[in-house]
């Protein structure tokens, strides 16, 4: 039996062609039991049948196998056992197995778990009243944890599901209810035996809900359940959901494969949501939508995860990647063609050019020495949970944007359309999507994306021009400044002095050098500005010499460019900077351009890179800090002052979203102003929380301002928020206030919010909310807190990826060596491999931090210039 063990994969002599499974959770002791029958077909000589099951007792003398091709009976296994390291169950025979289909009989029982994975539950009100529902997440590797199977994504078989539930519940699974049939307080639900499908995507929903219903154009029935009461909540993606799923059928030019889609709002829920196959299940977040207390972001948020999931019904579902290696076919292709969902539907949020904000996820993941490729291999189960991250989602979508946008639209969804037709109901890998995209294009799909999915990181391009001509260098940008190693096919698009003048071509070599007048049909005059990357279609940054820059920083403030090209040139700039490829005066003069910025996209990355300026600031020079802290809020106050703080009739989705970062970000820098107006409505909505003086969008900004002036002496504006906190029932409000509370400037606050994030009031789903904004001057408290505290979050969170998220919450901000010792040492013995990649990215960002504090300190007059770019 050891030769099973240590293995990636299962054994291939076996393979499941159909489960009849049947379970019966019990929702009070908390347990469930169940029985599994698999017709599996023999395919080599074996005395043996490997198949996956893990956290679960298996009823030895429940174990048959019952050959259909001879009139042989049922064959007990003398020998089963479970290797628990390699979650797999090893059955021996006392004879070698006929080939050809047989049926493997298991009997199994389990704990319904408290970690959010596998068949677990999930704990909700009722009529004032504490109840458990029953849930399945099994993606990557969780089947097996509520019954025994080949739980591999190319181990694709029908399900035949039956459940024995208490008879006043819903009880929901992927396919239609067949048959249901009281028997006094219980009920046997039998359901449509499903389409071939990996186990990954098996779903099984128990509990009190209620729903709205629609049909797609074809007659699909769709519904939104959620818990009994918010039914209306459900409105707004259910309109996503129907018409997304009739135009990804128009798209594929392949109908939605079920009968029917719900998608299901689940209280406790460790990622976003799930695609399960005809059964999505979301986080309350992202599914439900309150008119009254959600803010515009909270739509927007919710409509890009419905068309991401409900992508995933193709993409993912009906087609499969092979292994996980392949996993960002999945990821990133829903993520790429979810914003093709919602440009559809909603073209006035702009969201391609929101899209920069998924493909600078990318970038920044990807700067990083301990990336990895988008095609990663996956030698164990623990490994699968830390891939789920920026490189296979973001980057996966932005090498796919780069690649639609190098062969034409058209040519690319007939490709897609080809592609899904072909590999329906079986699996994929990345090679079999190139060669797809190469029948139809006629180009060398193959060899080009090779380079951009088989090695990590990705190029700089240095342009600089020097007697008429255009020089190009690419190398491998590296955040820490490294010289790295790499070359890529580049897709090169440039602009000069207009969009009308543009020019595609590919960069082959390390270098190149290309005449400009022969380029651009006639000479260019002095001065003129040249944008490379166009509207950031490609994936790598470019570094422009200082002639080049200048051009580009009075095209920005003319607004000369368009508003994905502005935040281009200021995203390389910041990350240049960072890398010490740029000094930190170069990107302040740039952000200086940026004074009367109102686009919401390039308004938001600005924020977000003014608190990373701000905090490396302080790291560097305190002085320097507050230096800084006034150039930003004079940069903000433009953009401050056309929004308003009250919403204006018929305004844009974009401005709703766009006036809530900015006043956050003017309170988060002290803003005398913006923090007393925000306190003054703060305090109507204490006093009555229907007030117009705080719309949802303004609350962060309102919760943030509350938090600045909080301290040990006066606790009353904490306290105040966690009343809200506790009297709310709306899951997007509670983590606004919990992603609000640890930005408070005194350490002894962000303690006792940090203890407060531990406590039974925050479901464990939440708890890395309150990490999100911890302050610069809070980060020693939560660094001794992360380290006071890992036992307990070792046991709580230690079995999903949500634990790599509490090491780099807390670990990245930091910006010494010495504190990178610190952390490597106390994680020697406590680190394991499913956290391995995200302690080395982590303490990677504190050496990054820690040379551009450094090389800051050594930059010459840089306070004067601030105070220069402010009063300017």
């Amino acid at each position: 039996m050891d030769e099973f063990k240590g293995q990636p994969r299962l054994p291939k002599f076996a393979v499941p062609k159909r489960y009849d499974l049947r379970l019966t959770p019990d929702l009070i002791a908390c347990t469930f039991t169940g029985t599994v029958s698999i017709d599996v077909d023999i395919v080599a000589d074996t005395r043996f049948i490997v198949l996956n099951a893990a956290d679960l007792s298996v009823n030895d003398a429940s174990v048959s196998f019952t050959p259909l091709t001879s009139s042989s009976k049922a064959l007990a296994a003398p020998k089963v056992v479970l290797f628990k390291e390699d979650e797999i169950l090893v059955l021996e025979f006392a004879e070698i197995l006929p080939y050809g289909v047989g049926v493997l009989h298991l009997g199994f029982s389990g704990i319904l778990n408290e970690k959010m994975k596998g068949f677990y539950k999930s704990t909700y009100e009722h009529n004032g009243e504490k109840k458990n529902m029953a849930v399945t997440q099994f993606e990557p590797a969780d089947a097996r944890k509520c019954f025994p199977c080949w739980d591999e994504p190319a181990c694709k078989a029908t399900f035949k599901i039956t459940l024995e539930v208490p008879a006043d519940l819903v009880a929901l699974s992927n396919m239609p209810i067949l048959e249901e049939k009281v028997d006094g307080n219980m009920k046997i639900v039998s359901y449509q035996e499903s389409p071939i499908m990996s186990t990954y995507l098996v779903a099984i929903v128990v509990g009190l809900f209620d729903y709205v219903e629609d049909h797609t154009s074809d007659g699909v029935k769709v519904r939104v359940y959620c818990q009994v009461g918010k039914a209306d909540q459900g409105k707004f993606a259910l309109h996503v959901g129907t018409k997304t799923l009739d135009l990804f059928k128009e798209y594929f030019a392949v109908p939605y494969p079920l009968p029917k889609m719900d998608m299901i709002a689940i209280p406790d829920f460790a990622a976003g949501a799930m695609e399960n196959y005809g059964l999505v299940t979301y986080r309350e977040t992202v599914l439900l939508y309150d008119e009254q207390n959600s803010a515009a972001s909270n739509k927007q948020r919710v409509a890009t995860v419905v068309a991401h999931e409900l992508a995933h019904q193709w993409f993912g579902n009906l087609v499969t990647m092979e292994w996980w290696t392949h996993l960002w076919l999945n990821e990133g292709f829903a993520t790429w063609v979810s914003y093709l969902a919602i440009d559809s539907l909603f073209p006035e949020w702009k969201i391609w050019t929101q899209f920069l904000d998924e493909s600078t996820d990318g970038l920044r993941l990807d700067g990083l020495e301990e990336s990895h490729p988008i095609e990663v291999e996956v030698n164990h189960a623990a490994e699968i949970d830390e891939i789920f991250d920026a490189i296979s989602y973001m980057k996966g979508a932005s090498v796919i944007r780069m690649l639609q946008s190098y062969l034409g639209a058209e040519v690319f969804q007939k490709s897609l359309a080809a592609y899904v037709k072909k590999h329906a109901y079986s699996n994929a890998k990345t090679e079999d999507l190139w060669t797809a995209l190469e029948g139809q294009s006629g180009e060398p799909v193959n060899k080009l994306m090779s380079f951009w999915t088989k090695q990590k990181g990705y190029p700089v391009v240095s342009a600089k021009i020097k007697d008429g001509k255009l020089e190009l260098e690419q190398s491998r940008f590296l955040s820490s400044g490294s010289p790295g190693e790499g070359e890529w096919i580049v897709p090169v698009t440039l602009c000069c002095g207009s969009y009308d003048m543009r020019k595609s071509f590919l960069l082959e070599s390390k270098s190149g050098v290309y005449d400009l007048k022969e380029l651009l049909g006639g000479s260019i005059a002095d001065g003129t500005w040249i944008k490379i990357n166009v509207d950031q279609a490609g994936f790598y940054r470019v570094k422009y010499d200082d002639t080049l820059a200048a051009g580009l920083r009075i095209a920005t403030e003319n607004k000369s460019l368009t508003s994905i090209d502005r935040y281009g040139i200021l995203d390389d700039c910041f990350a240049l900077s960072m890398a010490r490829q740029q000094s930190l005066a170069s990107l302040l003069t740039l952000i200086s351009a940026y004074k009367k910025e109102l686009d919401y996209t390039v308004m938001s990355n600005l924020i977000a890179i003014s608190y990373k300026v701000v905090k490396i600031a302080a790291d560097s020079n305190l002085e320097l800090m507050s230096e800084i802290k006034q150039l930003f809020i004079g940069v903000f106050q433009f953009s401050a002052g056309k929004l308003g703080w009250d919403p204006k009739q018929g305004e844009s989705h974009l401005d709703a979203m766009l006036r809530g970062e900015v006043l956050t970000a003017l309170a988060v820098f002290g803003h005398d102003e913006t923090l007393k107006e925000a306190t003054q409505r703060f305090d109507a909505y204490l006093a009555d929380r229907n007030t117009s003086l705080l719309p949802p969008d303004l609350r962060r900004a309102a919760y943030v301002a509350v938090m600045q002036k909080a301290n040990k002496s006066d606790k009353s504006g904490y306290e105040s928020l966690l009343r809200v906190y506790r009297e709310t029932d709306l899951s997007q409000e509670k983590t606004r206030i919990l992603g609000s509370l640890a930005c408070c400037p005194d350490p002894s606050i962000v303690q006792d919010v940090l203890h407060f994030v531990l406590s039974d009031e925050v479901r464990n789903q939440d708890a890395l909310y309150g990490l999100s904004g911890v302050s610069w001057e809070g980060r020693e408290v939560a660094w001794k807190w992360l380290q006071e505290k890992w036992e307990y979050i070792g046991e709580t969170w230690g079995a999903g990826f949500l634990i790599t998220r509490f090491i780099s919450a807390v670990v990245s901000p930091f910006a010494s060596f010495e504190k990178a010792k610190e952390v490597e040492e106390f994680f020697a013995t406590r680190s394991k491999p499913s956290m391995a990649r995200t302690l080395k990215q982590s303490i990677e960002r504190v050496h990054i931090n820690a040379n551009w504090v450094e090389s800051i300190r050594k930059e010459d007059n840089i306070t004067q210039l601030v105070a220069h770019l402010s009063s300017n």
